[in-house]
C-alpha cells in the first residue's frame, strides 16, 4: 500500500469490480483511454482483469485508487510496461468516479506512482500517451513534471475528427532536483 495525500495506492479487491465493471464502459473514459474504437466490457472480461490485478504474473504493477477519507475505490493506475535495459516505464491511471474529477486526486495519484516508480523500481524515465483532446489529464500531468516528448499527428480518430496523441515522459533526475525544492 502507498500512501498520497488524498488516496492510497492498494491492490485490487473482489468488492472493486462492480464499480470498475461500471467505469470502464462510461463512454466519456472509453474514449479518454481507448485509441479504437469503444467497445463495451463484459462483466465477466472485467472480473478476468480485476483478477490478473490481483497477481501481478506480468511484472507489471496495477493498482486500485482509494480515497483516504472515506474509503471509497476510484479508479486504477499502474506501471503497464517496463523496458528494464533502459529503465523506462509506461504509466496509465484512470479516476473512473466522476464525483472525484477536478479536486486533486488525479494529481495526487499520479504524484504517488511517480513516487513508487522512481524510489521503489528505480526507473530513470517514466512516459505515458495522452490525446490532445484530454486536456484535464494534460494538466495534471504537467502539475506532475511532465514534459512533451513528441506529438503524433492526428493519430487518433474520435467522433468524427483526428486528435494527436502527445508523447510526455519525466526523468528521474528531474523529479529528484523538483522534489528538493
Amino acid at each position: 500500500m502507498y500512501r498520497g495525500k488524498k488516496i492510497i495506492l492498494r491492490a485490487y479487491k473482489d468488492e472493486d469490480i462492480d464499480k470498475a465493471y461500471k467505469f470502464v464502459n462510461d463512454k466519456e473514459l472509453i474514449k479518454n483511454l481507448s485509441p479504437g474504437i469503444g467497445f463495451p466490457t463484459t462483466y465477466k472480461e472485467e472480473v478476468e482483469f480485476i483478477n490478473s490485478q490481483k497477481k501481478n504474473s506480468k511484472g507489471t504493477y496495477d493498482f486500485a485508487i482509494e480515497v483516504i477519507e472515506n474509503g471509497e475505490y476510484i479508479g486504477g493506475c499502474g506501471i503497464n510496461d517496463v523496458n528494464w535495459q533502459t529503465r523506462v516505464a509506461i504509466v496509465g491511471i484512470m479516476i473512473g468516479n466522476k464525483d472525484y474529477w477536478n479536486n486533486g486526486y488525479g494529481t495526487d495519484t499520479m504524484n504517488t506512482l511517480i513516487r513508487f516508480v522512481f524510489q521503489e523500481m528505480n526507473i530513470n524515465k517514466i512516459r505515458l500517451q495522452v490525446y490532445s483532446f484530454n486536456k484535464r489529464a494534460i494538466r495534471c500531468y504537467e502539475k506532475c513534471g511532465f514534459e512533451i516528448e513528441g506529438i503524433l499527428k492526428d493519430e487518433i480518430y474520435k467522433e468524427g475528427k483526428y486528435y494527436d496523441e502527445i508523447v510526455m515522459s519525466l526523468f528521474r533526475k528531474q523529479w529528484d532536483e523538483n522534489s528538493l525544492k
